[in-house]
């Protein structure tokens, strides 16, 4: 666990802010504390409206939060997996059914409904997980490296995916990512942490213009100091 000081972000409503950092910045950290996995030691922090420390309950019903890893049974099938989602966040049963069916069509997961989790692709597991993160209307979604593993077609349907969201729901988007490519197209801001703290911050076109270079690589190197680009921000 790496310590997260001086992190001081404002993310306006319906807005994607992509979080970058390099190995250790302090991204995963901050993230766990944002989506009440992790309690802070210090500093305040309120999500849609509400103060992390002291309304935990209401930040919960008010994010969704698709982890790095996943957390599908292999074995239960699409419709299932939302429904039982939808009934943890005390939906009754028929509401449950009817969110699943929702989500199914917005995600399109419908011909899928009745597969097993563990027999879908890259991209349809990872579309169901941000189904998954969806189930409660959240305010804000966390998206934690949602496309890594996927083939670039997928990669491409996932960031349409994220795009829709926020146009269609207005759902704000925290999303960390280590494809600096991905950055670029889906941020609308971008926040740079190193060592837990935030070191730049600005729109990708704002970033490649102050810190030199074509490309957002370029200035993501020039700010962090580094001089190799291999894996740059993996967390």
């Amino acid at each position: 666990m790496h310590a997260v000081r001086g992190v001081d972000l404002t993310v306006g409503r319906g807005e994607i802010l992509g979080l970058l950092g390099p190995n250790g910045a302090g991204k995963t950290t901050t993230l766990r504390i944002l989506t009440t996995l992790l309690p802070p030691s210090g500093g305040r922090a309120e999500i849609a409206g509400h103060d992390l420390v002291h309304d935990t309950a209401r930040v919960r019903r008010r994010i969704g939060y698709v982890a790095q890893s996943g957390g599908l049974d292999p074995a239960c099938g699409v419709r299932e997996e939302l429904t039982t989602q939808a009934r943890l966040h005390g939906l009754d049963r028929a509401t449950a059914r009817e969110r699943a069916e929702e989500l199914a069509r917005d995600l399109d997961l419908t011909a899928l409904m009745d597969r097993p989790s563990g027999a879908l692709s890259g991209g349809q597991r990872r579309r169901l997980e941000i189904a998954l993160g969806l189930v409660n209307r959240p305010e804000v979604l966390f998206l934690d490296e949602p496309t890594t593993g996927l083939d670039p077609g997928s990669r491409a349907e996932l960031w349409d995916l994220v795009r829709r969201i926020r146009t269609e729901r207005g759902t704000t988007v925290f999303l960390t990512t280590h494809y600096l490519d991905e950055a670029d197209v889906l941020a609308d801001r971008i926040v740079v942490v190193d060592s837990g703290s935030v070191v730049a911050e600005g729109t990708p076109g704002d970033l490649k213009s102050r810190h030199g270079g074509g490309s957002l690589q370029d200035a993501f190197l020039a700010i962090t100091g580094r001089t190799t680009a291999h894996d740059p921000i993996a967390v």
